[in-house]
């Protein structure tokens, strides 16, 4: 069997990875960032993504416990998702908007309901 000529590489073709599967990966990414210190109890990040020329503009919905230092918090996950969709899908991130969903109380489960302040 005879080879035809070399292709180019740019005439080659693409691959694209959909919105979906990037979307799973920035999930994916906050979990680890969050780790072991979200309870059970919580939601699990959600993503939204955005692809556009080889860039990935990324929503992450998360639920926190509280007291914590929600911006600490909220920087290692858009630190660790930054990191793993560009690892893993190859693309840029040049925004990762973080919303926090909810935030729960360590103390809201005590016995006579007292408030936190």
């Amino acid at each position: 069997m005879e080879a035809g000529p070399a292709v180019e590489p740019a005439r080659r073709g693409a691959t694209r990875i959909a919105d979906q599967v990037v979307a799973k990966i920035a999930a994916q990414a906050a979990r680890e960032a969050l780790g072991a210190r979200t309870p059970e109890d919580h939601e699990p990040p959600r993503a939204w993504v955005t692809v556009h020329d080889g860039s990935a503009r990324v929503r992450v919905s998360v639920e926190l416990g509280y007291p914590t230092d929600i911006g600490a918090r909220c920087r290692a996950v858009r630190r660790r998702v930054t990191e793993r969709v560009r690892t893993l899908a190859g693309m840029e991130v040049p925004e990762v908007v973080i919303t926090v969903e909810r935030l729960h109380s360590a103390h809201a489960g005590r016995p006579g309901g007292e408030r936190v302040r």
